[in-house]
């Protein structure tokens, strides 16, 4: 087990990426606290991982609040010990489907803004109680669309952007102290529900199959296939662990090939 009994803390945990990530760090021996603000979603991820012979727990917390983010860390500390490995998968609320100009300046920014508070307070204060603690690894997801802009998704892009910058500065900050910062770049999941729905009605819309969609959106890509969640969860698995010791303030790319590094 690549990540045996280390104390994992999962902002999202309820959402599609979170949950996925979750999943895999409890099958690789983490103890996994879930943290979001929806309990019910929660605790069927935190029942899935259980079920799967893993360990889980679940803790209503506003990432986007640093008074609930120390509180659920020290009731983490007192249960298991200090915390080794966290994960964000705080959704962002973007706005897509239409250009910047039409969606207007609120809902453009909106993900921009709730990327960089989410980040902000959890990466700090993690990064902060890892470097006191020996150190661990702060993994985060963005997309492809951090570096090749698209038209129709709003701020997306852009907060995936700065999202990525943050984290090269965050894990150049706390390298000293032994914390490393790394993130997967997706190209959106096909199994993920957001990114279903729209290729479900693009499919729709063009008189075709899911599968043929998919298909034809992955015919130009090395490997002629688009990761699931479940790919880029093992690839925050291997960010997570002690095989990437020597990986920091960058980017496991896991879009097929879609973009060449």
């Amino acid at each position: 087990m690549l990540l045996k009994d280390k104390v994992a803390v999962v902002y999202g945990g309820s959402g599609a990426v979170g949950g996925a990530v979750a999943r895999a760090y409890a099958r690789e021996g983490a103890r996994v606290f879930l943290a979001a603000r929806n309990r019910t979603a929660l605790e069927k991820v935190a029942a899935e991982i259980a079920a799967a012979g893993g360990r889980a727990e679940v803790t209503i917390v506003d990432a986007t609040s640093p008074v609930s983010i120390h509180a659920h860390l020290d009731a983490v500390v007192a249960a298991a010990g200090p915390v080794r490995l966290m994960f964000n998968g705080v959704s962002w609320a973007d706005t897509q489907g239409s250009s910047m100009a039409d969606m207007g300046f609120a809902a453009m920014f909106e993900p921009i803004r709730l990327s960089m508070i989410s980040w902000y307070h959890t990466g700090i204060i993690m990064a902060r109680h890892m470097g006191q603690h020996g150190g661990g690894a702060i993994v985060g997801i963005t997309a492809n669309v951090a570096r090749w802009p698209s038209p129709a998704i709003g701020g997306f892009g852009i907060a995936c952007a700065a999202v990525e910058h943050f984290l090269r500065q965050l894990g150049m900050e706390h390298g000293p102290s032994g914390v490393r910062v790394c993130w997967v770049r997706s190209p959106g999941s096909p199994d993920a529900p957001g990114v279903r729905d729209i290729w479900q009605k693009h499919a729709e819309e063009g008189g075709i199959s899911f599968e043929d969609l998919h298909r034809d959106y992955a015919k130009t890509t090395p490997l002629r296939r688009i990761a699931h969640l479940a790919q880029v969860a093992d690839a925050a698995v291997l960010l997570s662990s002690d095989l990437a010791s020597a990986m920091t303030a960058t980017v496991a790319n896991a879009t097929g090939g879609s973009q060449i590094d």
